[in-house]
Parts: C-alpha cells; structure tokens; sequence
C-alpha cells in the first residue's frame, strides 16, 4: 500500500515557533480546546456550507513529520533540536467534533471543536483553515447556484480558473450541493464524481466547416452529444445543426450573446423544426445572480466556471481557529479564554451547538455550555470525528449530499433565494460566560 504523502509542512512558520516555545517552558502539554468559526458571513450571503470535512481528515492522518520534514526543519533551524525530536513521534491523540459535511454554518457557528494539548492542536490550525475556508467557500456559492437553477442541471467548468489541485477540491464541494457534473477528470477519478464535456470552439474552427465538426462529433459522441452552435452565427448553426443530427438531436450549447434572447430564439426554431425534445444549455461567465436572471428561459441545464471555483466573489468562508479554553496545568480543569476588545474579540468556553425549530423550519442557531440542551425543538449540529487521535466518522458522499439537501430545505423558502440579506437565522448565544469573558471568570 502506498504511503499517503505528509501533509505536516502544509502549514505555517509560526505554528512551529510557538510550538517551541511552549514545549520549552512547559505550557505545550495544557489541554486546550480551539474552535473553528466565522465571525461573520460574506456581505449579503443568508447562510454558509460546510465542507472539506472528510479531505480534512484524510489531511489529519497524513499529519506526519517523517525524515524528509525533519530534516528541511533542522536544516532551515525552524525548531530547537528537542522539539525535532518531539515532532518525529507527532500525532495528534486528542478529540474532534464537528458539524457534518453539508451542514448550513452561520456566524459564531463552532463548525469544528479540536481539544488536545496545545502542543497537538495549534499544529493543525492552518492545515484546518486551509481546507474548510476554501471548500466551504465553494459549496456556499455552489448552494446558492443551485437554489437559483432550481430543478435543472448544473455542471462545474472551472477547472482552467483556479489552481490544478484547488480545482479537484472545487468540483468535489460543488458536487456536494447539488452540481450534477463536472469537467475535471481527476475529481471523478479520485471521487467517483460523473463528468462531462463534448466539445470547445476551436473543434469546430478546425474542421472545414460547421457541419463537418457536428458530423465527426456526432458519428464520435452519437445523437444525445450537445452541439455547441454559436462558434459562427447562432441561427445558423442550429440549422446545421438539425441537419446533421435530425429529430434525435440531444441538446445544443449557446456560450455568448444575450443568453436569455437566444435561448429563447433558439427554442422557437427546433421547435418549428420539431425538435421540442432537444434540450438548450446555457454557458459563459454564469454565477447565481444570472442564474436566477435566466429562471423563465426556456433551458434545461448551465454550465458554470470561474464563479463557482472561486466562491463568486467570496474565495474564503472566513473561518478563524481560536483557543476557547485551556487548563492552567497538565492535569487542571478547562477554563474559558477570549481575546477581548476590538471586531476579533471571541467568546469564551466550549460550546454546543443546536438547530432550534418551529413547525420544521430553523428559527435559531443556539450555542450553549457544552453538555446543555435548549428545550425547544431542536437537533445537534456536532458529531464525534475523531477520539483519542483515530478516526470515528466516515460517511459516505451520498450520506454528505443527502444531510445537505435536508438542511437546506429546513429554512424558510425565502431565506433560499439569492437576492442579499442578513443571515437566514440568528446566532443565539446562552453561556454562563459572558462573551469576552477571562479565563477564570
């Protein structure tokens, strides 16, 4: 069996100083408990996605310093020759709760709770933040894709505007939402994902004309292909085409143009020509803004790229990992910490985290003191992933994708659309410790 590549150095200088540091004077053996969360949601979002839950925890299994990392740490003398030592027998052995992938997230929301000794957690920060802020950044606005498109398909195109390994990751989270294909080929091989793809204009600028490029694509793809028609003029490639392909025409592809006026257009002449079966796919710089635009066009699918790999406009989810609490020795109880003052102050303590209901729909998200309960309506938002360092949650892509769709539709139909708002629910928070409160208070 092939060794998964480490995914230790996967993160930053400092983590590794302070982890110095703190083994130095012995505070690095303190349990501490870190929280993932966001402040706030991007500007005019209603709600977040959580996603990258299980490549997270592929990434912690593979959090390993083997010979090769310790020797660029020693080399670069990033590290006291002790903590190399301590680094060489790393892994973390404390325990992970955290929202399920697909789960809605909105602002203070505990997405993931980490608590080990400082030692082990604050090594995972930027790995952490570094998976969740993108994939999650990409099923949010995936989610809201979706919800604009309604029930027609979806599939994800970006893989030429984004990173090579960041658009694998893309296609996976967009997938979870709802997208019903991708082109990336190694984001179906690595998760089983559906692609798709057919062809691009400079197929048909190859050939000698329009219809030899719809011929050779046909006779290749047979009739259900999607011809993309507008690599000349519009009308008349349809015409092509129709001949070409005759009443088993599958679907055409318009890339440009007024997308709504030539849809419709082109639904009037196969139409006339009795092609009322043939579907029409729209593409060219989508995001849900246009999408919902397009919602009375008479198409039966989109094909989104560069909004949908890049978060249409917000390319993190905003996610922090701050400590919450730790002892004041190796074997003392937890006790709150926050950072006070300013827009980055916490909130301190360990928190639960619920879903308050009223008739089936989110009226609240709740945080209380760890083990308490709300007495409304309700359903917990952390489960077990890890304990005592192994691995306890491994569900499949269709458990993640089914949880997301039964969330999504838990808030009220307005609260779906994408026009701008505050978040679809509000954060509710009841701790016994006031908000910023110190350690010990």
């Amino acid at each position: 069996m092939t060794t998964p590549r480490s995914t230790a150095l996967l993160t930053d200088h400092y983590e590794l100083t302070m982890l110095d540091a703190a083994l130095r004077d012995g505070t690095g053996h303190r349990p501490c408990v870190f929280e993932m969360f966001s402040r706030d949601l991007p500007s005019g979002r209603r709600y977040g996605v959580v996603a990258g839950t299980a490549r997270w925890l592929e990434a912690l299994a593979a959090f390993r310093f083997g010979d090769e990392e310790l020797a660029f740490l020693d080399d670069q003398h990033v590290v006291s020759p002790e903590t190399l030592a301590w680094l060489g027998d790393y892994r973390f052995r404390g325990d992970v709760d955290g929202y399920r992938e697909g789960e809605l997230h909105f602002p203070n929301s505990p997405a993931l709770t980490v608590q080990g000794t400082f030692a082990e957690a604050v090594l995972l920060e930027t790995l952490t933040l570094s998976v969740f802020n993108h994939d999650s950044a990409i099923a949010s606005a995936a989610a809201r894709m979706v919800q604009a498109a309604g029930s027609r398909e979806l599939l994800e195109f970006g893989g030429r505007r984004t990173h090579e390994e960041s658009a694998v990751a893309a296609a996976r989270a967009a997938m979870l939402v709802g997208f019903t294909g991708t082109s990336n080929l190694e984001a179906a091989r690595r998760y089983g994902l559906p692609s798709r793809g057919t062809s691009a204009h400079a197929f048909v600028l190859l050939h000698n004309d329009e219809p030899a490029a719809f011929r050779s694509q046909l006779d290749t793809l047979g009739r259900s292909t999607t011809l993309l028609i507008d690599t000349f003029d519009i009308t008349a490639g349809i015409d092509h085409a129709i001949a070409t392909a005759g009443q088993e025409l599958g679907a055409i592809r318009i890339d440009s143009g007024d997308l709504a006026d030539e849809a419709r257009r082109a639904r009037a002449q196969l139409d006339a020509a009795g092609l009322t079966d043939t579907r029409i796919v729209l593409s060219g710089d989508l995001d849900e803004y246009r999408i919902a635009d397009l919602a009375d066009a008479p198409v039966a699918g989109y094909g989104v790229g560069t909004s949908v790999v890049t978060g249409s406009g917000a390319p993190a989810a905003g996610f922090v990992y701050k400590m919450v609490a730790r002892a004041l020795s190796t074997d003392g109880p937890l006790e709150p910490v926050a950072k006070q003052g300013g827009i980055k102050a916490t909130i301190g303590g360990r928190k639960a985290a619920y879903r308050v209901f009223a008739d089936g729909v989110a009226t609240e998200e709740v945080l209380l003191p760890s083990g308490a309960e709300p007495d409304a309506e309700h359903r917990s938002l952390q489960v077990p992933l890890v304990r005592d360092g192994e691995i306890v949650h491994t569900p499949t892509w269709d458990e993640a994708r089914d949880h997301h769709t039964r969330v999504i539709a838990e808030l009220a139909p307005d609260a779906r659309d994408v026009a701008p708002g505050d978040p679809a629910i509000p954060t509710v928070v009841r701790l016994r410790e006031a908000a910023g409160s110190p350690a010990g208070a």
